[in-house]
């Protein structure tokens, strides 16, 4: 008999939560079966409705389960995922990100799922709400934690934060699986990619590409990004790319303006065919205020492209500080500024840190890596409860 797994996931929106529970609902092996059920995703966010599709997934969609908290919609939800698990009879309840978690772990709780573990692909506990509010979240989630079998981090500081910052739960119960990605479709008709991309967008033969990925709001903090654009040498050869939209896009616009980059950068909302994009980038960029394992810096590496980034969250175990990644502090606009100048600046030091981080993104984030890790997994969890 197969062993069954309710995957449960917040919303189908494009980010690495998508990619992660996508190829372990694929490519787990038949000693298990998935049942993948997620939420709404914002009117604002770019759906991924298209990875699922391209790798034959069928989901559930759970129509109350949205990303902000709605206390009729929150209940319903949680009733129906209660209803999907004794329809379903899982031995494992694999929650992903925080509204699933919370709604999908209760109702796991309360029909008395043997295994019940939870991933966090980021966390909430800085740089997105009130104090107040954060006490609350953290309340919630130790609680949780003391009911789930394990806790899943996607990296070494962020265990060290969940367990020893925030006292999420204690060290023995977290365990690190990093995500895993398709990362070879990256180096696949480069040549032709660019050529188009650069044609799309009429970028001169010598002309730097910088591209920043991602929903445009306020954690990722764009404005850091602009200033520290508008900074750059006037008389350097580059051009802007912001990828994605987002609840502050036309804030975001109206400060382009205001800094006179107009004619620098484009908006281009979402690219789905994120590998046309990142082959005609030169840097790719990011200047969050709070990040898990950011997607964008796998796929940037992949795809042989320099990074320049705020280092924050989980970046310093995505990237290789200082060899593949230029690394600032958060908000800090002028060193921002600094790295983004001395890339553009240098073609050479581009290509050495592309290279660093292609071999190391290939050895240690591959989405067979990822399966087989999570596998063992559960087989142990399962083990355990026997016993």
């Amino acid at each position: 008999m197969k062993i069954r797994v309710l995957r449960i996931i917040n919303r189908f929106n494009l980010g690495g939560p998508t990619y992660n529970v996508a190829y372990l609902s694929k490519y787990l092996d038949e000693r298990f079966e998935t049942l993948l059920v997620g939420g709404m995703k914002d009117e604002s966010e770019g759906s991924s409705a298209y990875i699922l599709d391209e790798l034959g997934l069928e989901t559930r969609l759970i129509s109350n389960m949205h990303r902000s908290i709605k206390p009729s919609a929150d209940w319903k939800a949680y009733r129906e995922l209660r209803q999907i698990i004794r329809e379903y009879k899982p031995d494992i309840v694999h929650t992903h990100a925080s509204k699933s978690g919370t709604l999908g772990r209760l109702a796991a709780i309360h029909e008395g799922v043997p295994v019940i573990l939870h991933t966090f692909h980021g966390h909430i506990f800085h740089s997105y709400f009130s104090s107040l509010k954060t006490k609350v979240f953290l309340f919630i989630e130790r609680y949780l934690a003391k009911r789930s079998t394990r806790i899943i981090a996607i990296s070494t500081l962020q265990k060290k934060e969940l367990t020893e910052e925030f006292e999420v739960c204690k060290p023995s119960k977290a365990v690190v699986i990093p995500l895993g990605f398709d990362l070879a479709r990256f180096q696949k008709d480069q040549e032709n990619l660019r050529n188009e991309f650069r044609t799309k967008y009429e970028l001169e033969g010598d002309e730097v590409a910088i591209g920043i990925i991602g929903r445009l709001v306020p954690v990722k903090d764009h404005m850091t990004f602009l200033k520290a654009v508008a900074h750059m040498r006037a008389k350097a050869k580059y051009r802007v790319f912001i990828i994605g939209d987002g609840e502050l896009r036309a804030e975001l616009e109206s400060k382009t303006e205001e800094l006179d980059l107009s004619n620098r950068v484009v908006f281009t909302s979402w690219i789905t065919n994120i590998e046309f994009a990142l082959a005609g980038l030169d840097i790719v960029a990011l200047s969050s205020l709070n990040e898990g394992t950011p997607v964008s810096l796998f796929e940037a590496q992949a795809a042989k492209r320099a990074i320049v980034s705020t280092d924050v969250g989980g970046i310093e175990n995505v990237v290789i500080p200082g060899e593949s990644a230029l690394l600032s502090n958060a908000g800090n606009w002028q060193e921002l500024s600094k790295n983004l100048q001395l890339l553009a600046d240098s073609p050479q030091k581009r290509n050495e840190m592309a290279e660093k981080g292609h071999d190391f993104v290939l050895e240690r984030f591959s989405y067979q890596r990822l399966v087989k890790d999570m596998s063992d997994i559960y087989i142990r969890l399962l083990d355990e409860v026997k016993t």
